[in-house]
């Protein structure tokens, strides 16, 4: 067992002591929150912020998230929804006028956001610099062509969901998605989490961690289906040491490199599940929240190759929703119970070749609290 620092509610004392576990055993430094009707009941952090363990993971400590960013990412979206100027149900084309090309002219903006539009890759860029292109990024997926009709099958967009959604928030609010959700999201909740990071942060952040016997080289692609097999990737692959590069930080790239801590993850996504505010601050009104669970489509991901249930911008999970990112972070929101929890590391697991419940066991530690 490893001691943690921060606060934690007496009812939720087995969140301590499964975080305290886990930097026992499997992780260098580690954040997790919970957040009940929007107001914190655990907030921990504990072990090192660098791989060599010389620098304590601290209180305002801060490393990237990858794919947890994307349920910030669709807040904005939600957020937009909400204030009536951006309708879910509306073609993409009408607020980006470029992306009627190529027979997208009837895409949804909620197809974008439910995994459904058929833009999963990202076809003729082959480095991760190119990512930080934003026009010519967005340009190439406007001229695109759906890889199938939109909203009857859903894949993955593992890079390109934040693209989309990104120019849609460009297009609607003049503001690129890092500044709308810094202004509009962060900002009024107090929330420390970042989608293009300044320098003056750098300081505070905790380089993610290779999984176990792996390098910088690790690199992330297309999941591996059930089957053993995996789909053709035209992506980026994206390494650790592009995600722990200054050049990484200073970009907008909102499907995945969001900075944060447990802290800032689960205050953010507590608004949701809070039926619009938290903290006693209110960003949505209750009914702008319900797409955020409400069941879009379910069957099998030609991506992820595993049967999934996506909603406008989230992944569904029983009576839950939320997403995690590659190596092991994540957030779940249940708008029931009211409760948001978020697990945030530097250490890495490959999932093809070891098993990661670190996340799955705080959650569970943290219904034990409701009981």
């Amino acid at each position: 067992m490893t001691d943690v620092k921060g606060l934690c509610e007496p009812r939720f004392a087995a969140v301590e002591e499964a975080l305290a576990a886990s930097l026992g055993k499997d992780d260098v430094g580690a954040s997790v929150a919970v957040y009940l009707e929007g107001e914190p009941v655990v907030d921990l952090w504990g072990g090192y912020a660098d791989a060599d363990r010389t620098v304590g993971w601290e209180r305002d400590t801060l490393t990237g998230v990858n794919s947890t960013t994307k349920n910030m990412t669709a807040l904005c979206a939600l957020v937009l929804a909400d204030r009536g100027r951006l309708d879910l149900s509306a073609p993409v084309a009408a607020y980006w006028p470029e992306f009627a090309a190529a027979g997208k002219e009837r895409l949804l903006v909620r197809h974008v956001l439910s995994h459904t539009a058929g833009l999963p890759n990202l076809p003729g860029l082959t480095a991760v610099e190119d990512l930080y292109d934003w026009q010519s990024v967005t340009a190439g997926l406007a001229a695109q062509a759906p890889e199938w009709e939109p909203g009857t099958a859903a894949g993955y967009h593992a890079l390109t969901f934040g693209f989309l959604i990104g120019e849609i928030v460009r297009r609607v609010s003049g503001r690129s998605l890092g500044d709308f959700f810094a202004e509009e999201v962060a900002e009024p909740l107090g929330a420390d989490f970042h989608i293009g990071l300044s320098a003056d942060d750098d300081h505070r952040v905790a380089p993610l961690v290779p999984p176990p016997s792996l390098t910088d080289e690790f690199a992330a692609g297309a999941p591996l289906g059930p089957d053993g097999t995996r789909r053709e990737y035209t992506g980026v692959a994206v390494r650790v040491r592009d995600a722990n590069s200054v050049a990484w930080r200073r970009a907008q790239i909102p499907a995945v490199n969001g900075f944060g801590n447990a802290r800032s993850v689960a205050l953010v996504q507590s608004v949701l599940a809070n039926r619009g505010s938290a903290g006693g601050v209110r960003l949505l009104s209750p009914q702008g929240c319900e797409p955020a669970w409400q069941e879009v489509f379910h069957g099998e991901d030609r991506v992820l190759r595993t049967p999934m249930s996506w909603t406008v911008g989230f992944g569904r999970f029983g009576n839950t929703f939320g997403w995690g990112g590659w190596g092991g972070s994540l957030v779940v929101s249940d708008p029931e119970s009211r409760m948001t929890v978020a697990y945030v590391m530097n250490q890495m697991i490959d999932r093809e070749q070891q098993q990661d419940n670190r996340g799955m066991e705080i959650i569970m530690a943290a219904y034990g609290g409701l009981r």
